[in-house]
């Protein structure tokens, strides 16, 4: 499989109860790169929900997707994932909580939150030599949400507005819902995922992942934080 981006995520172990119910919800499993049934009996239209964050799989992003610079390879960024995630220890936090975040609702973390920092820093700097710059239809695109110079300065240096200070971890639950709709939404989520969420919530490995031709990213390796 040949794949156009690559980023790197913090991709839920596959085999948790609350990982299974919300790869489910979001329709796609990119452990095996199969599509998944949505829950039934929500009331809900779960399919145009997650439509727009489906096609990401369950994760938080750790270094944004990217395409590779001239004269990289994937071989080297794989080896160069596994040598970082060999400096770097696990992640431990009190847990995960439901949250707006804007008008998207997404997992947060509870607890502490440097070392969880840190760890997304490292990823955004240490394999930046593999990031071919965005193209500029990419950037305004970005810069049509408003960015506060701050955010400008990471867009310009990195590629992506919301890195190193920026930074805020989230596991996206859904697309952009009309406020009306967010209650009831969250009321689901509420119901059948928030009981079975972690805690403490612990991130124990790094996954690279990349973006086919489907449109969907797949995993590809898991590195554990063995640092």
């Amino acid at each position: 499989m040949t794949f156009t981006r690559y980023a790197i995520y913090y991709a839920p172990p596959a085999d948790a109860d609350w990982s299974r119910f919300a790869a489910s919800w979001l329709g796609w499993d990119m452990d095996t790169g199969r599509t998944l049934a949505h829950p039934t009996g929500t009331g809900l239209d779960v399919a145009a929900i997650t439509a727009v964050p489906g096609r990401y799989g369950l994760h938080a992003t750790m270094k944004p997707p990217m395409r590779l610079a001239d004269g990289q390879a994937q071989s080297g960024l794989e080896d160069a994932c596994a040598a970082l995630a060999a400096t770097l220890g696990p992640v431990a936090l009190d847990g995960l909580q439901l949250a707006r975040f804007g008008r998207f609702l997404a997992l947060r973390p509870a607890g502490d939150q440097t070392a969880l920092k840190t760890l997304a820093a490292a990823c955004v700097t240490e394999l930046d030599q593999f990031r071919a710059p965005a193209p500029k239809a990419e950037l305004d695109r970005r810069r049509t949400i408003g960015l506060t110079p701050q955010q400008e300065a990471n867009l310009t240096r990195w590629g992506y507005p919301h890195v190193l200070d920026q930074f805020r971890f989230h596991i996206t639950l859904t697309g952009r819902l009309p406020k009306p709709e967010l209650p009831a939404v969250e009321e689901i989520l509420n119901t059948h995922l928030v009981p079975l969420l972690p805690a403490p919530f612990e991130i124990r490995d790094l996954a690279l992942v990349g973006e086919a031709d489907d449109g969907k990213f797949h995993l590809i390796h898991r590195y554990p934080l063995s640092g």
